[in-house]
């Protein structure tokens, strides 16, 4: 049988005495009393379930080594555990202040030992007198009422009190009242009424979660029924659609630190906090019954799934995060890359859940079992990041009886964090770039100084049938940081750190953006280089089996080379994957086994390298591991020549496609045709797809297409009706017409925002394209 978290027997005779006093006397105010008592009982130990787990066999894996590797660790903390003036462990001072958050971690993984079965410590007298002993320290010598905070604020308001939090709720009847109240005390003081009572600075978006999370555990614990509601209702701000600044924007983004994509880490802590204080408060006198909490439960399959691919949240929107790795204080050495990321949302989704309809937990937990499947990188059943709880949770869904679900296939365009997930059966594709509302790069905290490309239009991808650790394994401490994949850049050396740190470099570009019909899309960036006079306009239009990549007006005079990099794949320590260039009359096509290949349409002066690069985490990351390693890259590039002017070039990116299937497009010389490729516009078709898009980037035609101001649009031609897809991506909200030179027979539908000027001989739309960047659509016969 399933063993149950170790409750001690004064807590359940506790509740069973407040029960039945709040029953033997209806209507008194004693009765009251004694209700609200046994509420917040309630809460406490629902949040010590929520916290340790429950339901599960510590006997069977993969519950029992971790049990006994958490008792393994706790019993070597408190081994080595020696208070001092500025310490709690040799060589973890207060100063900087994340030394008092790991104090605290420490103590709670030894407070799980204490309160978990199978631990080897599980109800030992001794470890627990040694946690006090260690919590009372903390409280007495760093973590208090009368302390100034000093250095970095997430420390005193987020990092230290949530675990705070956390053990006093386990610890609850060893500590006695005078330790509870100080908790509090310490939580009152460092985060005050005031601080969610204002929408703004450092609390908003997933940080007002951390927050709300902590206020809301001091009230039940303090039995403080204002503070649990100050927190619920602190929560609701974080519920709408913003349109600007940080939270979830309609078209799915999650922006944090004002300029930020974070959906990946930021966006993942919101969703578990949300998840956890949902189910904390459900059914409660403090129930979250804001009727927008249908946004966050939306945004599960609208801002979230998107950018899961097998399991790993695609880095374009993991922010500062990609540098971090191994952490050097990280007892467990647990790898933070892309699927460590992608696994927290998923556990998320499993916790929240919980408190979803019926036919939304069945949707989620099918996405769940469909990634449980296909993480082949990490296994998400036995991932080391995951305690008790979150396996517990998630093995349950394992064993739910709703069949496991393909990944999705469509296009989505995060117009509002400049970021593009294209999604086909066997593949997926991102695009990463930057705006004067989205930063180049974030760096900050000793974390990510050499970010400095990656919103110069970085394109991840990943082929079907392999292991998906393209940017995991190692990828962000050995690569070229000025060849990432897809991007164009002045090879003009660049200082740590370039352009400021939290998101202050920002290119002042406004096109960026594009247009989609659900399942292709167009995507441009007007790039200006970050620290250079590189200016260039770049287009994507991902289709069927295809990314097609062009790129115009490169122009710079920084006095260096120019390149784009078409790919730089990591092979892993040794790769011999064999790289195949066909230059029979200069390169049309190239192709890497067991990745997929590229076609060059007119041709192109390929230039190919193969190169072991050594690094260690620490090198991108203050607080990572030293340890070094080496990585094999292949990379292709071209070119530009130093200092061009009105460069360009067109290349096809075919993700896991064969040798022969590489060489038969490169040979068809009928699959695409490119309408234009200038400063002006970018445009191309694929006939056989139904398939005409094009990026106007100032008024002007290409092709059957013209418009009268800066533009996306997407034409998909089918069987029975034509969608004619629309953008402003500049977001000047200006109209625009649209002229589709092909005979109209009737208008079938059209969005508000476009008035159908004319059809017959040509279609005409007028369109008003808001300032959001999105889509607007017309079906047309």
């Amino acid at each position: 049988m399933p063993n149950p978290p170790v409750w001690s027997r004064r807590t359940l005779l506790a509740l069973s005495t407040a029960t039945a006093l709040a029953v033997s006397l209806p209507g008194s105010a004693t009765a009251a009393a004694a209700a609200e008592a046994d509420e917040f009982d309630t809460l406490r130990l629902r949040w010590t379930g929520i916290a340790l787990g429950a339901g599960f066999d510590a006997t069977a894996e993969p519950y029992a080594s971790r049990l006994a590797e958490t008792g393994t660790l706790a019993r070597g903390f408190r081994s080595t555990m020696s208070p001092a003036a500025d310490s709690l462990w040799p060589g973890i001072t207060y100063n900087p202040p994340s030394g008092i958050t790991q104090g605290y971690s420490r103590l709670w993984t030894m407070t799980q030992a204490y309160a978990q079965p199978g631990t080897g410590s599980t109800g030992d007298a001794a470890l627990l007198a040694d946690i006090i002993r260690g919590y009372d320290h903390l409280a007495r010598t760093a973590y208090h009422s009368s302390v100034t905070p000093y250095g970095n604020w997430w420390e005193w308001q987020i990092g230290s009190p949530r675990i705070l939090m956390d053990i006093t709720s386990v610890l609850y009847e060893h500590l006695g009242a005078a330790r509870v109240e100080a908790a509090c005390a310490a939580v009152d003081h460092f985060i005050p009424d005031a601080v969610l009572r204002d929408y703004s600075g450092t609390s908003t978006g997933a940080n007002r979660v951390d927050l709300c999370r902590s206020v809301a555990l001091r009230g039940v614990l303090g039995r403080a029924p204002a503070k649990v509601a100050l927190a619920r209702d602190a929560l609701s701000p974080v519920f709408p659609y913003v349109t600007g600044g940080d939270g979830l924007y309609a078209d799915g983004s999650f922006i944090q630190h004002t300029t930020v994509a974070y959906s990946g880490t930021y966006g993942q802590v919101m969703l578990d906090g949300l998840g956890r204080l949902f189910a904390l408060l459900a059914g409660s006198t403090w129930a979250v019954t804001d009727p927008n909490r249908q946004i966050i439960l939306d945004s599960v399959e609208r801002a979230y799934a998107p950018l899961i691919y097998n399991g790993l949240v695609m880095d374009s929107v993991n922010g500062r995060a990609i540098s971090r790795g191994y952490l050097k204080s990280d007892e467990l050495r647990v790898m933070r890359g892309d699927h460590f990321h992608g696994q927290g949302i998923i556990a998320g989704i499993a916790l929240l859940a919980e408190g979803a309809s019926a036919a939304e937990r069945d949707r989620w937990h099918g996405m769940i079992k469909g990634w449980i499947a296909r993480d082949r990188t990490s296994p998400i059943l036995t991932a080391r990041q995951f305690g008790i709880a979150d396996l517990a949770r998630l093995h349950a869904v394992q064993a739910a009886a709703v069949p496991a679900a393909p990944e999705r296939v469509g296009h989505h365009l995060f117009a509002e964090m400049a970021r593009a997930v294209h999604r086909r059966p066997d593949w997926a594709a991102g695009i990463s770039m930057a705006s004067e509302r989205i930063s180049h790069y974030e760096c900050g905290n000793g974390e990510n100084p050499r970010g400095w490309h990656t919103g110069a239009g970085m394109l991840y991808w990943w082929p079907g049938g392999k292991e998906n650790d393209q940017y995991t394994d190692w990828f962000w401490p050995t690569v070229d940081f000025y060849r990432l994949p897809g991007t164009t850049v002045s090879t003009k050396r660049l200082a740590d750190k370039a352009g400021g740190e939290w998101g202050a470099p920002k290119p002042a570009v406004k096109w960026v953006g594009g247009a989609t019909d659900g399942e292709f899309g167009a995507v441009g960036q007007h790039l200006k280089g970050l620290g250079s006079t590189l200016d260039a306009r770049k287009s994507w239009f991902c289709v069927a089996d295809t990314v097609i990549c062009l790129g115009a007006g490169i122009t710079s005079t920084d006095k260096v080379p120019v390149e784009t990099i078409v790919d730089n794949r990591m092979l892993g320590e040794d790769g011999t994957a064999p790289l195949t260039v066909d230059d029979r009359t200069g390169p049309r096509w190239a192709h890497l086994a067991g990745h997929g290949g590229w076609v060059f349409p007119d041709g192109a002066d390929l230039r190919t390298l193969r190169e072991d690069r050594t690094g260690a985490w620490s090198d991108i990351n203050t607080t990572s591991s030293t340890e070094r390693r080496t990585r094999r890259y292949q990379t292709l590039w071209l070119d530009h020549g130093t200092d061009p002017v009105d460069a360009e070039y067109a290349y096809l990116l075919m993700p896991g496609a064969s040798r022969r299937t590489v060489a038969a497009r490169a040979a068809d010389r009928h699959w695409l045709t490119v309408h234009a490729n200038t400063a002006a516009a970018q445009a191309v078709a694929v006939r056989s797809l139904g398939v005409t898009a094009a990026n106007f980037w100032q008024p002007g035609a290409a092709g059957p297409l013209s418009v009268t101001a800066a533009a996306s649009v997407l034409v998909r031609e089918g069987r029975r009706s034509t969608t004619v897809c629309v953008s402003g991506p500049d977001r000047t909200g200006a109209p625009v017409d649209v002229v589709w030179e092909r005979p109209v027979r009737e208008v079938v539908s059209a969005d508000p925002g476009i008035e159908v000027r004319a059809t017959g001989r040509r279609l005409v739309l007028r369109v008003e394209p808001g300032t959001e960047g999105g889509t607007l659509r017309c079906e047309v016969r």
